[in-house]
């Protein structure tokens, strides 16, 4: 990959990574669950509008409605809930490691279903690595309570939902630009959201902190890190774009330690080693080091659309 998509992925991990923290600041100002996912979707949806427009994204996601509910239900709707509601019980920290479990989803569903993403050897190795990591967490930083086990449960729910989304992405959105995806996922999300926002509106003054990271967390974690995530998807595919999947949480415990005070445990460290050596190995299927098989350059998100009369009938259901 070149030094540019680097520092785009290690710019979407920061923001990422913050986000969770955004998030249990959120929560700590007492705004609700519902508020704090409208808010953030609407924001970034505003912000990213012009830009679909301008692309001519619009025609292109409206003749690709069920891919579009469907994106949207698996990239914002369900996860977000998740990962908002899971944070009433589980710090930040934890949070961004068990989010990073996407990459390992990611080459399990594709057993099945992606023969491009499939991994054997060190990939699958990677898996059971990053699951161990997972398991260690839920044992040592996660065994207090029913509902701290629950909270670590829908956030790990979260890191599914993710990896079915990047595979709906590839599947659907062939040669649509990638700030059109994000806005249909942001604007469908928040049309979703709004009637329970509304109902549990703040009844008080949430406070500066609170404020600032619902604009944080909207324009930066939101709007502006799903355009770079969706925009490497379409140039490297979707197994490479997760890497910041598992850079992220590096960013969420050092966010979370530092600025929150949150613990640093054994189980913490112990989980985000495995976790994050399990992940790049899923999706890398190598050693560090070593040579990559070789690979097209082009992911099919990138590709030209393919005329209606040439194009495959989607696989059905079984």
């Amino acid at each position: 990959m070149s030094a540019r998509t680097w520092f785009s992925l290690a710019i979407t991990a920061a923001l990422w990574g913050a986000s969770y923290m955004f998030i249990k600041v959120a929560l700590d100002g007492d705004l609700s669950e519902a508020f704090i996912i409208c808010s953030r979707t609407l924001l970034g949806a505003a912000i990213l509008l012009p830009l679909a427009i301008r692309s001519g994204a619009i025609p292109m996601i409206m003749d690709r409605k069920r891919y579009a509910l469907a994106l949207a239900a698996m990239q914002v709707i369900v996860p977000f809930a998740l990962i908002t509601f899971g944070e009433n019980h589980v710090p930040s920290s934890l949070a961004g490691i068990l989010v990073a479990t996407a990459p390992l989803f990611i080459v399990l569903i594709a057993i099945k279903v992606d023969p491009e993403e499939r991994s054997s050897g060190w990939g699958l190795v990677g898996v059971l690595l990053g699951m161990a990591g997972v398991v260690l967490l839920f044992g040592v930083d996660l065994s207090g309570d029913s509902e701290t086990l629950i909270g670590g449960l829908m956030v790990v729910g979260s890191g599914l939902c993710y990896a079915i989304a990047v595979l709906i992405a590839k599947r659907g959105f062939t040669g649509v630009p990638p700030v059109g995806v994000v806005v249909s996922n942001l604007t469908i999300s928040a049309v979703v959201y709004l009637p329970w926002a509304l109902a549990t509106l703040p009844t008080h003054d949430p406070g500066a902190n609170a404020i600032l990271s619902m604009i944080a967390l909207g324009a930066g974690g939101t709007g502006l890190a799903f355009l770079m995530f969706y925009t490497s998807i379409a140039e490297i595919g979707p197994a490479r774009a997760s890497i910041v999947s598992y850079v992220a949480p590096a960013f969420s415990v050092v966010y979370g330690v530092t600025l929150l005070d949150e613990d640093l445990t054994v189980g913490t460290i112990g989980g985000l080693v495995l976790i994050l050596a399990g992940s790049w190995l899923a999706a890398s299927g190598r050693l560090p080091g070593r040579d990559a098989s070789p690979q097209g350059e082009a992911s099919p998100l990138n590709r030209s659309e393919p005329s209606r009369s040439t194009a495959p009938e989607p696989a059905r259901a079984r």
